[in-house]
């Protein structure tokens, strides 16, 4: 069992990120821009401006570097390819995607309907990032 390769790591963490990054625009600046106005209206929270924009974006990019480790790492038990990515996808939509959205949920912040679309619509995201990322991983030379 090889050591994981930390540059081929981030090189395709970067790219899932990035497309992390082009699913949550789509899906939280268009698609559901007039739900979010309506929750943080609710709770008296400002929509987000360039600083929030900025700190989300860098969060989609230590996702898709988390996702793609963890590719690398569970690489060797369940060998390379489409479906170790996406057992490890998996593992990211469940503690990322599935578990920190259903707070908010249960608190009362987050209506059922903008939870589902964000689970939904995050199950395909981080599948097709952590895809990408993995078939940029190679192992390191020995």
């Amino acid at each position: 069992m090889g050591k994981i390769n930390l540059g081929r790591v981030i090189l395709g963490g970067v790219v899932a990120g990035i497309i992390i990054d082009i699913f949550e625009f789509f899906l939280n600046g268009i698609v559901l821009r007039t739900q979010w106005e309506a929750v943080n209206a609710a709770h008296n929270i400002p929509m987000w401006g360039q600083n929030e924009i900025i700190a989300y974006n860098l969060m989609g990019i230590a996702m898709g570097i988390v996702a793609v480790w963890t590719y690398a790492a569970i690489r060797p038990r369940f060998g390379a390819g489409v479906k170790t990515a996406v057992y490890a996808a998996l593992l990211m939509w469940v503690t990322l995607y599935v578990l920190m959205d259903v707070s908010p949920l249960l608190t009362g912040m987050f209506p059922l309907s903008l939870v589902e679309m964000m689970v939904g619509v995050g199950l395909i995201e981080i599948i097709v990032a952590t895809v990408a990322g993995a078939w940029l991983y190679k192992e390191a030379d020995a």
